[in-house]
């Protein structure tokens, strides 16, 4: 068990449900932290904004700079008018960030290392900016295809490597988030057992031992950075994607 890096991603059963038009509902342990991750952020900003104040305390700092800082990514990318997206981008942030924090925790479960969860995410944004880039312009939203200014012979070219772009985007997010949490928890993992077998040797090779266990400590330090990095990266993506429903013309 201490060297199977894979068995902290396998998904169990906890609460078995029937099945509905064919699905298994049952409750398992992705099901428990992704409502973890709910609870623990709802949890969190109800506690900041219960006793606002004009100077505020250490939690509603925390609250208001999480704001601030989507906010910002929202108007760099977008503008004001994408401030209506502002309830998603900041969900989708909060979530993820949340979620790669827990798996963090020892013998917790990390719910973006499955990538049927960071599909989900990915596909929700990729027919936000369907629906709403046709609702907003129109057929005029096509135009997102067909760079402005390029010869039409090139166009020829373009239009199908832009439309092969276009629809590679939920692949390309899901996988970034799924392959960068499963990799730096299989990479410490692997450091833990190697250090943990070699302590229990007995002999001239446990001395190496805290080699391994040093490296465990300067990765995990490296997790942390990067669940924030991997939250951050997925939002910011989420806000240039919700900028071409806005303005598909380029």
């Amino acid at each position: 068990m201490a060297l199977d890096p894979m068995h902290q991603f396998v998904v169990s059963e906890w609460i078995s449900l029937p099945e509905i038009a064919g699905f298994d509902i049952s409750f398992t342990n992705a099901s428990f932290f992704m409502l973890l991750a709910v609870a623990l952020i709802v949890g969190f900003f109800l506690i900041a904004t219960s006793k606002a104040q004009i100077v505020p305390s250490r939690i509603q700092s925390v609250g208001e700079l999480g704001y601030e800082f989507i906010a910002n990514m929202i108007r760099d990318t977008i503008g004001e008018e994408g401030f209506k997206f502002f309830p998603l981008v900041f969900t989708i942030f909060m979530f993820v960030f949340a979620a790669n924090m827990l798996g963090m925790v020892p013998y917790f479960f990390t719910t973006t290392s499955q990538v049927v969860v960071t599909a989900a995410l990915a596909l929700l944004v990729f027919i936000t900016v369907i629906v709403y880039g046709v609702m907003k312009n129109g057929l005029k939203f096509f135009k997102l295809f067909a760079p402005s200014g390029v010869p039409w012979p090139l166009l020829i070219l373009l239009v199908p490597l832009e439309i092969i772009s276009f629809f590679v985007r939920p692949v390309t997010l899901s996988l970034r988030l799924f392959g960068n949490i499963l990799a730096g928890h299989i990479v410490l993992k692997l450091f833990v057992g190697f250090g943990a077998a070699m302590l229990g040797t007995f002999s001239a090779v446990s001395l190496l031992a805290p080699f391994p266990v040093l490296l465990a400590i300067a990765i995990t330090a490296l997790e942390f950075l990067v669940a924030f990095l991997q939250a951050y990266i997925f939002a910011i993506l989420t806000c240039i994607y919700l900028n071409d429903a806005f303005h598909p013309a380029h």
